[in-house]
């Protein structure tokens, strides 16, 4: 081989690391990780297990971007369900859908910018977010309280003020997930959903946000793995030319990075495989490839020849290898860089005094007839929090007024009162035998069979059962007595808040 060849195939090598974005194990960067980040390895995506504590990622970035300084290092912090960085404690910020039933767009900025600051704060570079999906299903298994609500036009204007608040930071925003995951009900981390809708409601509803985050300047945009017949009746959206290059390079006139959802979910890759999902995905307009989390570099290996063999055989363009490494490059280069030092706590942490707190409470719904419940019982005497499965996106974070109190410096009166945990397959022993009032605790109540079964069996011999979905409820709101449209830390204290101020009344008598 020729000296000019072989430069070309380092070259054309260093282009397929640079569109890989790997996750790996632990709060320390394997040694493959820093020798690819050294060869061109794009970036990698952290999630909740690589991170101790702000000044370890901070320190832990720092190390990624000093093997390679245009290393993308993202992040899902979504600032609600979703976090990574508060993920041992659960976020201090409300999430989108509050944020949506707030409606002032301000508001949804000052929260963004506060994300990017403590993601610039820890040297991260690029965060998965904002959701961007109109979820038009109660019933989404996924996305929900992930979503700023089911109008699109709502949805779009705080989409757009979401990018706006955290890129002002330096941080770069991806709308997600293209082109709209809220009227599914299946998970695609498990398997692949239908979308099965007209074009023009495609338009007229999951579309309007992605236009407004793309008008917003949003520097990147997530594919989602789902199948939309009437655009592609073959391929999910991560894997179709069709949906990338057609309808958003081409209709919507992005220009920036599409970066795929993980491709180790089963809705990209259950057919084909890892390293064949990878190669279809460049092909289909795909510019950074997240592969998932707890990759090695064995997995590495056999995506790098996978794409390496596609090129040599005609499959894969090597143009459009090289196009989507200029644009991760490209992206890179505008990152802030690694501050030198702790951050002050508040930067990553800010304090929410109680007039915030009382304008998330104002967001949830309650009907009079639970206040009067609530207020007419002497004390919550029993809180049973129902732990239903959480999807793979949030994972286990701490959540709600558990992660609250867990976190207090004084107990509530959550810690005062007995707590019985129900979990799949359990049951309450004897529902009429519990003390005081019952507080039902859990997320997305209403899809899970055992939650309302449990629910029904309080409620068959107790009136003083007030039930709290930190989920999104049903249409009914049948077993969401009280709807708090998010399950983030500072929901949370909104929750042990609003059951204080309930009962302040009652215990003055």
């Amino acid at each position: 081989m020729s000296a000019e060849n072989t430069t070309g195939a380092a070259s054309l090598h260093r282009d397929i690391l640079t569109t890989l974005l790997p996750g790996f194990d632990g709060p320390v960067a394997p040694e493959w990780v820093l020798r690819r980040l050294r060869d061109g390895l794009g970036g990698v995506c952290l999630f909740g297990e690589n991170i101790v504590d702000p000044e370890q990622l901070r320190a832990l970035n720092e190390s990624l971007r000093a093997a390679n300084r245009d290393a993308v290092i993202a992040i899902d912090e979504e600032g609600g369900d979703v976090t990574r960085l508060f993920y041992d404690r659960g976020a201090p910020f409300p999430g989108n859908a509050v944020l949506g039933r707030i409606d002032e767009l301000e508001l949804t900025r000052r929260v963004a910018a506060e994300v990017g600051r403590a993601l610039v704060a820890t040297g991260c570079t690029v965060t998965f977010g904002p959701d961007v999906d109109v979820n038009a299903n109660p019933d989404n298994p996924v996305i929900g309280v992930r979503s700023f609500g089911d109008d699109p036009e709502l949805v779009a204007r705080h989409s757009a003020a979401w990018v706006e608040g955290l890129q002002q930071t330096g941080i770069a925003a991806s709308a997600k997930h293209f082109p709209g995951h809220g009227d599914t009900a299946t998970d695609s981390h498990l398997a692949l959903p239908v979308v099965d809708v007209p074009i023009e409601t495609l338009r007229e509803r999951e579309l309007v946000p992605f236009r407004a985050a793309i008008a917003a300047g949003t520097r990147t945009i997530m594919t989602s793995h789902i199948l939309i017949p009437q655009l592609d009746a073959e391929d999910p959206a991560t894997l179709s030319p069709h949906i990338l290059h057609s309808l958003l390079r081409g209709e919507l006139g992005f220009e920036g990075v599409i970066v795929t959802d993980a491709l180790d979910m089963k809705g990209a890759s259950g057919v084909h495989g890892i390293p064949q999902a990878a190669v279809r995905a460049l092909a289909a307009g795909c510019d950074l490839l997240c592969i998932g989390s707890k990759n090695t570099d064995a997995q590495l290996d056999d995506i790098v020849a996978a794409i390496a063999e596609a090129i040599e055989s005609g499959l894969l363009p090597a143009e459009r290898v090289r196009e989507a490494a200029a644009r991760v490059r490209a992206l890179a280069a505008t990152a802030p860089a690694v501050p030198a030092g702790p951050a002050a706590p508040e930067v990553i942490e800010p304090a929410h005094d109680d007039e915030e707190i009382a304008r998330v409470v104002g967001s949830f719904e309650v009907s009079d007839a639970t206040r009067e419940r609530l207020a007419s019982a002497a004390g919550i005497g029993t809180v049973v929090r129902i732990d239903t499965v959480a999807n793979i996106a949030i994972g286990y974070s701490p959540w709600g007024p558990f992660a609250a109190e867990a976190v207090a410096a004084s107990p509530s009166w959550l810690g005062r009162a007995e707590l019985v945990t129900v979990a799949e397959g359990e049951t309450i022993a004897d529902p009429a035998a519990l003390p005081g009032a019952v507080l039902v605790i859990g997320k997305d109540l209403h899809r899970h069979a055992f939650a309302r079964e449990a629910i029904d069996a309080l409620r068959a011999v107790r009136d003083d059962v007030v039930t709290v979905d930190m989920g999104w409820p049903s249409h009914d709101r049948g077993y969401a007595d009280v709807a708090t449209f998010g399950a983030s830390r500072l929901l949370g204290d909104a929750v042990l808040a609003f059951v204080d101020g309930v009962l302040a009344p009652v215990a003055a008598r």
